[in-house]
């Protein structure tokens, strides 16, 4: 049986805040805080669709840091689904979706993430409804409410 939360037990983020996707190898990514989307979603680029046994699974580049684009980070996960995405302008895209654990303020659980080129957007990375359910408590006045990143200088995974 599932513990129930309280609202002592929830986070208090800002709506933007920084995270990390450490089976991504990413220590560290800006995220906003996105109340009115209901998935998560993370810039990809150079996605690649295989499978493997009976599997399915996705490789893509990252640019974890929207400021430099001459570093990026080698990802592969499973696919879990592909849905069809409304973004916020209402056009329509199919993407893959990929389970990952999140790390907010020394906390790590498992979200489901939609990937998509996020390459001309402010955020790498939009933190959806889903991720937040029962877990965080969004100020929207406030931004950066758990501090900067630890670990700034090496984000990068060490096979790159």
């Amino acid at each position: 049986m599932r513990k129930q939360v309280t609202q002592e037990d929830k986070i208090q983020v800002g709506w933007r805040e920084w995270l990390a996707l450490p089976e991504l190898g990413i220590s560290w990514l800006e995220a906003k805080i996105d109340t009115g989307a209901k998935t998560s979603a993370l810039h990809a680029y150079t996605l690649n669709y295989f499978e493997s046994d009976v599997l399915a699974y996705v490789s893509f580049d990252l640019h974890p840091n929207r400021h430099d684009t001459n570093h990026s980070v080698a990802c592969q996960a499973q696919v879990i689904d592909q849905r069809v995405v409304s973004d916020s302008g209402g056009h329509k895209e199919k993407r893959y979706v990929i389970r990952t654990p999140v790390q907010i303020a020394g906390q790590l659980w498992p979200i489901e993430i939609t990937l998509t080129n996020r390459e001309n957007m402010a955020y790498r990375m939009l933190l959806g409804r889903e991720a937040m359910r029962g877990r965080l408590i969004v100020d929207p006045q406030a931004a950066y409410l758990l501090g900067q990143p630890r670990l700034k200088p090496n984000i990068y995974k060490d096979t790159l």
